[in-house]
């Protein structure tokens, strides 16, 4: 496993980390908890120090979880990246989607980040995962009605408190991290990417590259799409969210599994799976330093994290970059 320094920060995590989103449940089709919690510890045996979480994913349940398995982990070698701002107790700030829970209510998610919402946002990440401080404390998505400054002089005030280690943000743009640059010191953006998405590579990953940000991406096998299990007719489970995605389409899925097949070949050839072969593509691009992967059980979990064993050359990464498609029109 490779690890490398998120950001400037001094904090240093494995390239492949482990996406908790899955694990919450909520949108994803319900969760198990004891697998869940299986595939946590079984990526730490295999190199996978880093884990990514956030209050809304199942409304608490991911960062409990997590907080079971830094029970049996030692805090010191495990790297908690978490996120706030996005409030489903409240209705203040802007709504970001409303969905049915596992409970099959409505429930409305604000986007909501001023200061004293950060502050308490914190307290209960702390105290959800059973621990004293944050590793990567990470804004999850803006706030539009809250300004930027506002926001970051609420982090800072938890940097100096030594609740959080290093901030972060996550889907900004090139200008709105300028503009929280001004009150804090940003160690990282996260952001979707994966072999058919790759916007950021507009604009945002040459600013982090140039300015020495951490780039974190989630949804890199894009939500199941690109591991070669999702084929046409697929059938998802009552409340997961991919189904009716642009992504997920029957015409795309099926244009992907075109492309998936030329990749065989070579995925054979590196005795890996075209899973293990795309999170190794992802992590081999320009200013690309964390991938965040999920798992919902042990095995998911030992098989991406076998994915840092995959050595790509420049060539074979021309040819995987030129036989994908990008995102579908």
């Amino acid at each position: 496993m490779e690890y490398r320094q998120i950001g400037e920060s001094g904090i240093r995590a494995s390239a492949i980390s482990f996406g908790a989103w899955a694990i919450g449940g909520w949108m994803w089709g319900g969760s198990d908890r004891k697998q869940a919690l299986e595939a946590i510890l079984a990526a730490y045996e295999h190199g996978v120090t880093a884990i990514d979480t956030a209050p809304v994913y199942g409304q608490g349940v991911s960062e409990e979880i997590v907080g079971d398995a830094l029970k049996i982990l030692p805090r010191d070698k495990v790297q908690v990246l978490t996120k706030f701002g996005l409030r489903w107790d409240i209705q203040e700030g802007s709504l970001h989607f409303s969905l049915d829970n596992d409970e099959g209510n409505r429930q409305d998610i604000y986007r909501y980040a001023r200061k004293e919402s950060v502050i308490l946002e914190c307290e209960n990440c702390l105290r959800r995962l059973g621990t004293d401080y944050i590793d990567l404390f990470q804004l999850h998505w803006p706030d539009p009605t809250t300004p930027i400054e506002e926001t970051m002089e609420a982090v800072s005030v938890l940097l100096q408190q030594g609740k959080i280690r290093a901030a972060g943000v996550s889907n900004y743009s090139v200008e709105q991290m300028q503009t929280a640059e001004k009150t804090i010191s940003l160690a990282s953006n996260q952001l979707p990417y994966s072999m058919v998405f790759r916007d950021i590579e507009k604009d945002i990953l040459p600013y982090c590259l140039e300015n020495k940000k951490a780039v974190i991406v989630y949804s890199p096998l894009q939500r199941g799409l690109l591991t070669g299990k999702i084929k046409p007719g697929h059938v998802f489970s009552d409340g997961d969210t991919r189904e009716g995605n642009r992504f997920y389409t029957p015409e795309n899925i099926a244009r992907i599994n075109t492309c998936l097949e030329e990749l065989k070949p070579l995925a054979a050839d590196k005795n890996a799976s075209l899973s293990q072969l795309v999170i190794a593509w992802t992590l081999k691009q320009p200013g690309i330093t964390l991938a965040l992967v999920g798992a919902r059980n042990a095995e998911q979990a030992v098989q991406n994290a076998k994915a840092g064993d995959v050595n790509l050359s420049e060539e074979e990464l021309r040819f995987i970059s030129s036989t994908m498609i990008h995102e579908p029109g």
